[in-house]
């Protein structure tokens, strides 16, 4: 049987100010351009079928791998056949990973069926991974011991500074950096805004920004590889 990705997927499409929001386009085609050859990806999100796309990140990336991702006719089925995360189940993934977009920290983050299912994917010793926004969807996983899997463990996400650089501080219900640093996480970054930055931590896998989106599909696929 094929060793499969489950990729999670906002289903928010405003933010708090009302703005258009979703999933971040590179975010998603990145990592799956990586990883869609050596895996089965499913793709599922807490209202199942065709979670919204970040309008904005469509007309900004018009790069070959964001382009083919949009237009393939197997993810748009995948879309079209997006598991609900209540009809997930664990056993049937190797790793789970959260696109980014401003959505995630809107509709995930408060999920608690999300939550229960991050938690149990990390409890099982799989990998829990996130891009950009997506760390938001991981604040209410927990370990074995009841406590957030960001305490004491190196992570990064989308930083302040970048957030205030596309303005977007009131769009969301928190900093996504100074969120999970009160978790008890210890916030890394790249040393300029928008550079690469992914720390893998045991089995959580965190990504800062849509940079780092191609170099989080390679470092899930190293640690799964090995």
């Amino acid at each position: 049987m094929a060793r499969s990705i489950l990729f999670v997927f906002t289903s928010a499409d405003r933010t708090l100010s009302g703005a258009q929001t979703g999933w971040y386009l590179p975010e998603a085609a990145h990592p799956y351009h990586v990883l869609s050859s050596h895996f089965n990806i499913d793709f599922a999100s807490p209202l199942g079928p065709n979670p919204p796309v970040d309008e904005s990140s469509v007309q900004m990336f018009k790069d070959p791998q964001s382009v083919d991702f949009l237009n393939d006719p197997v993810v748009k089925t995948k879309f079209e056949h997006a598991k609900k995360l209540s009809d997930v189940k664990v056993d049937d993934y190797e790793a789970i990973f959260y696109v980014g977009g401003h959505g995630p920290v809107i509709d995930l983050s408060k999920d608690p069926v999300n939550a229960g299912l991050a938690s149990e994917f990390y409890r099982a010793g799989k990998i829990v991974s996130a891009v950009c926004h997506g760390p938001a969807a991981l604040v209410g996983a927990t370990d074995g011991d009841g406590k957030s899997i960001f305490a004491g463990k190196p992570f990064t996400g989308f930083s302040n500074a970048e957030e205030r650089a596309v303005d977007k501080v009131n769009d969301i219900p928190f900093l996504l950096e100074d969120k999970i640093q009160s978790l008890g996480g210890h916030y890394e970054k790249a040393d300029e805004p928008w550079g690469v930055k992914v720390v893998v931590a045991g089995n959580l896998i965190t990504g800062q920004n849509p940079a780092s989106a191609e170099p989080i599909g390679r470092a899930i696929l190293q640690t799964l590889q090995r």
